[in-house]
């Protein structure tokens, strides 16, 4: 497809809504767009919705109402393209265990009515872009987790779609495996391709990500560059370790200080306010400080206390 014929949008969701039989409402007029080339982290905890925004997306569960657009594509007026356009690489490993590598890839090229030419040479193309050629002939059992990771991915882009999306794509697997297939999307993405990322590893989405979507309770929360998002997190909070027992946490000008216990000491300065300033004015207070040490103060703190609220 001539990417200058392209829409500006790889993926465009209007109020979309899902209400489960028995009145489960699982998204709640959602609405979020992720640009071509994005590389775009949809967040949430379990149960907020993340799986069924996919499952729409993908045409795997009937929306109640809505619309979903891929690469211009309506998933209601012209499925058939939509769907050409969106490559799936679900949690579950979900391929015959007993069936070659190779014909599960073939196999799938031709669900997508890719001839049986044209299927060899994607098939020969894709596995050995994803490290697997020399294990064609070997069956998923014969993998080891990570490999059968780079398969369901090998599956997902054979018939080569310009929208990947990834299910939680490195979970359960060590972390030197993590970073490979880390590598392995960024040079997707850096080929040209969008692609739709859901994960726990909430560093692996600040690794990964320009955008970031975080979704609870059926709602998008935060829509957002993922800069803009951990731009939140720059005033930073440092733990004092103190001399000597505080009964409450002192009052200061220039930064908000809470105790944790007796001896420990949390203070948040405003942006403006130095360390040396901070010492000077716990000095004049007469709070002598033994230690100090940076606070734990990542992403993973900023969307705990996003989805908590």
């Amino acid at each position: 497809m001539n990417s200058t014929k392209m829409p500006s949008h790889a993926l465009v969701i209007e109020d979309l809504v899902k209400r489960y039989k028995g009145g489960l409402l699982a998204l709640d007029h959602i609405s979020l767009k992720v640009k071509r080339g994005d590389f775009y982290a949809l967040l949430g905890p379990n149960g907020a919705g993340k799986s069924t925004t996919i499952g729409i997306i993908c045409s795997l569960i009937n929306k109640t109402s809505g619309r979903v657009q891929v690469y211009g594509h309506d998933i209601d007026q012209d499925f058939a393209a939509a769907k050409r356009m969106i490559g799936l690489v679900p949690q579950e490993f979900n391929f015959n265990s007993f069936e070659p590598i190779n014909e599960i890839i073939s196999n799938q090229a031709g669900y997508y009515g890719i001839s049986p030419n044209l299927a060899k040479e994607r098939t020969e193309y894709t596995l050995e872009k994803l490290g697997l050629w020399q294990k064609r002939k070997n069956t998923p059992r014969e993998l080891s987790g990570g490999m059968k990771r780079r398969l369901m991915i090998a599956r997902a882009l054979v018939h080569d779609p310009q929208l990947l999306i990834l299910d939680e794509p490195t979970a359960g697997v060590d972390i030197e495996i993590r970073r490979s297939i880390w590598e392995l999307l960024q040079e997707l993405n850096a080929e040209g391709r969008s692609i739709i990322l859901t994960t726990h590893y909430l560093e692996e989405a600040e690794y990964l990500c320009k955008n970031v979507g975080i979704i609870n309770q059926g709602k998008i929360i935060i829509d957002t560059s993922l800069r803009a998002l951990l731009d939140q997190l720059k005033q930073e909070t440092f733990i004092f370790y103190l001399q000597d027992a505080l009964a409450t946490a002192p009052k200061l000008e220039n930064a908000h200080a809470q105790l944790s216990d007796e001896r420990t000491l949390e203070i948040t300065p405003n942006t403006t306010l130095s360390l040396d300033e901070l010492f000077a004015e716990l000095h004049n207070l007469g709070i002598r400080v033994r230690s100090m040490r940076n606070k734990s103060n990542r992403l993973e703190e900023l969307f705990m206390n996003l989805v908590s609220k």
